[in-house]
Parts: structure tokens; sequence; C-alpha cells
């Protein structure tokens, strides 16, 4: 099993996911710098969170013109494992690697806490160690979380079972109320019609150990190891 993260200017949640995957797997995976263009084939390749380039022009605008991006995108044609989690589900909305795009949060405010998630879908390479419609608890931080799309690509979303996280509360219950930043269909996390890019805006690599308040985020990397191997 071979794990790459990218590190671009600006993000600073790659050593927390490096440490999550260690912590669980025993692998220490590998560091990807964002001009990359010729590199080892991986299982999988993480883009991480964090304000790549400060966030200039638009959030993961810039990051998705960086050179390692033309190979990623070669790669994820070949069923390549991809997970972009908040700034890294910003940039592979940029690249055209998912649908849809990441707007600034409803309140226009930096949300930092943690939430709820329903788990929509659990037949995924990213969620099957969950059981459907589980609710779990998972730290958010963002400033533009807040994804959208047209009604005919969430049409589409919905019919090919793409939407596999959404913002609920306790009881499971998806409505407005529950809706950290506006996110059309309390959307958290998707995959790509093939189902093997996932982006999502909350951190699991936050909640993968009991010293940081919580484990549900380990059974999200379980899966993904279980599915590589």
């Amino acid at each position: 099993m071979k794990i790459a993260i990218v590190v671009f200017p600006g993000s600073n949640c790659d050593r927390d996911i490096s440490w999550a995957i260690k912590n669980i797997s025993g692998k220490k995976p590998d560091y990807l710098w964002h001009k990359e263009r010729n590199f080892t084939n991986y299982d999988l390749i993480i883009l991480p969170g964090g304000f790549s380039y400060g966030d200039y022009l638009r959030c993961g605008a810039i990051g998705s013109q960086s050179p390692i991006m033309n190979e990623i995108k070669k790669r994820s044609k070949k069923g390549t494992k991809i997970i972009g989690i908040c700034n890294g589900f910003q940039i592979l909305t940029e690249s055209k690697l998912l649908p849809g795009s990441l707007l600034q949060n409803e309140n226009l405010k930096f949300i930092c806490k943690k939430i709820f998630l329903k788990v929509k879908n659990n037949n995924t390479f990213f969620s099957k160690k969950y059981k459907l419609n589980e609710i779990i608890n998972v730290p958010i931080a963002h400033m533009e979380g807040r994804y959208f799309c047209n009604q005919e690509t969430l049409k589409q979303l919905e019919s090919n079972e793409q939407i596999i996280f959404q913002y609920c509360n306790d009881n499971g219950n998806i409505n407005d109320f529950n809706n950290p930043n506006g996110s059309i269909m309390n959307i958290a996390g998707i995959v790509n019609l093939k189902g093997n890019v996932l982006g999502m805006m909350p951190h699991p690599e936050r909640c993968s150990e009991e010293i940081l308040g919580g484990e549900n985020g380990i059974r999200f990397f379980r899966s993904i190891f279980e599915s590589i191997n």
C-alpha cells in the first residue's frame, strides 16, 4: 500500500493526515511537492486541507493549476484513489475532477466546530466501514465550504448515489437548521461517477484518536486501506 500526500504552498493539514495514516495503518505516506510532474505509482493520493496559495483568486483555483494536477488527472482516469479534504475538495472541483463548486459560507464567517454527518452511501471505497445512515461527529474548519451545483448535476449526484456524507443533527435530521454553511442538500462529501475520487469538507484526520476528542475518522481511513489491500 503506497500513499502520497500532496503539499501545496499554504497546506497545513498534510502533517495531520500523515500522522493519522501512520497511527492507523503503521505505514508512513510520502509527501509530493506541488511542482512534481513525474512520480512513482501510488494507490492513494491525498490533497490536504489548508490555504493553498493563500486562497488568492479563489479557493483552490491556483492549486488546480499546479504542475502535479495534470498527472493526478491522468492517475484518476486509471483508477488511482484520490481524496481531497477541505481545501483539497476545493482543488478537486476547480480541477473538474468532481462536479460543482465550493462557495463562501452562507453566514460569511469562518466556521470551526464539530458537526454531525449522516452516511448517505456506505457502498464506496471511502465509507464501507460505516453503517448506512450512521451518524458520526466530525470537525469542520472552513470559510468557503458551501457546496453548490446546478439542478441537473444535483439530480445526477442523487441518481448515481454520489452523495456520501450530508450534514445533519445528532438524530440524523437533514434540514436547513442543521446545515452549517448553506450547502445545497446539506452535502458534505461526494465521489465522482467512477467512485475513485472523493471530496469532503469535514476533517476525518482530526477525529482519528481519542486524545483529539473522537475516533469517527478511523473507519474512514480503514475503509480506504481495506479497499486498497
